[in-house]
């Protein structure tokens, strides 16, 4: 681990996560921002995904969880992963092609667990952080990568573990943050930050859910556990309830942030399937 840790791809990584989570500082989903063509791009790929969930239903099968059809939906993204990710990065840089791919195949869950976790997670945001180095996303997409395709991302994920009831992988149960994701939960933080009137206490009342998570990530995430989870919030969501008591959105962020490095990067199971390249390469940071 502690390669990983002094390694290019973590700084790199690392970096990405933190410069998007100041490009959305302060800023509502519904934000006017600007949209390249890349960007609608990879929001028509992550289209193609949902739509292949609705072509391949689940199938009856005695046990309630990890329903079998995922693997056939699954099989499909394997075998057209270089094609969608061709749709997006133009002939001139080709070559990377199969090592982007990689990172898309690796960010929607594992066919043989039935199961998906924070690490698929990081497939995704590590797919995205190769596509702004090889030079197809750009800085001035950072708010866009965020709010529109990562958001998409969100909601074919959730509609992939509704429609498979897919396992959480390495979930802490009850002690972790969400049975799934982590990453909106830093993000969706940020875009708090000095909020007029919602504060960490908020999130937990339903009212104030309803009525504001289609413009702030986090909320969203609360909503989709409260659909998903039966039971008082302060059971299922143990974590989420400590946060709700933190005084200020711009220190939950941090300490997000400080538990995403401990709990998520910092963890064997969740970095063991991390792939490296030339792109997020191993060796240690070259100092220059």
């Amino acid at each position: 681990m502690g390669k990983w840790k002094r390694s290019q791809a973590y700084a790199d990584y690392i970096g990405f996560i933190l410069t998007l989570n100041e490009g959305v500082k302060g800023k509502k989903l519904t934000f006017e921002y600007r949209v390249s063509e890349a960007i609608e791009k990879l929001v028509a790929l992550l289209n193609t995904l949902d739509r292949w969930i609705d072509e391949t239903p689940p199938v009856d099968q005695p046990s309630r969880f990890g329903n079998k059809a995922y693997r056939t939906w699954y099989a499909k993204l394997d075998q057209e992963a270089e094609n969608l990710v061709a749709t997006v990065v133009p002939t001139h840089l080709a070559a990377a092609v199969p090592e982007v791919a990689v990172y898309l195949k690796e960010a929607v869950g594992n066919s043989t667990r039935i199961d998906y976790g924070t690490g698929h997670e990081a497939a995704f945001a590590a797919f995205l952080c190769c596509l702004c180095k090889i030079g197809v996303l750009r800085v001035d997409d950072q708010v866009a990568i965020v709010f529109k395709v990562f958001n998409r991302y969100l909601e074919v994920m959730r509609k992939l573990q509704k429609t498979y009831r897919m396992e959480p992988a390495g979930s802490q149960g009850v002690w972790g943050l969400d049975d799934f994701q982590f990453l909106p939960f830093i993000w969706g933080s940020s875009q708090l930050i000095d909020h007029p009137h919602l504060e960490p206490r908020h999130f937990v009342d339903e009212k104030a859910v309803t009525e504001n998570h289609k413009d702030y990530m986090f909320l969203e995430c609360i909503l989709f556990i409260t659909e998903m989870k039966t039971g008082p919030f302060a059971e299922h969501s143990n974590q989420l309830w400590n946060i709700s008591a933190v005084p200020s959105w711009s220190k939950v962020n941090q300490g997000l942030i400080r538990m995403y490095k401990a709990e998520c990067l910092e963890k064997f199971p969740v970095i063991q399937h991390f792939k490296f390249g030339s792109l997020l390469p191993i060796h240690p940071v070259s100092s220059g």
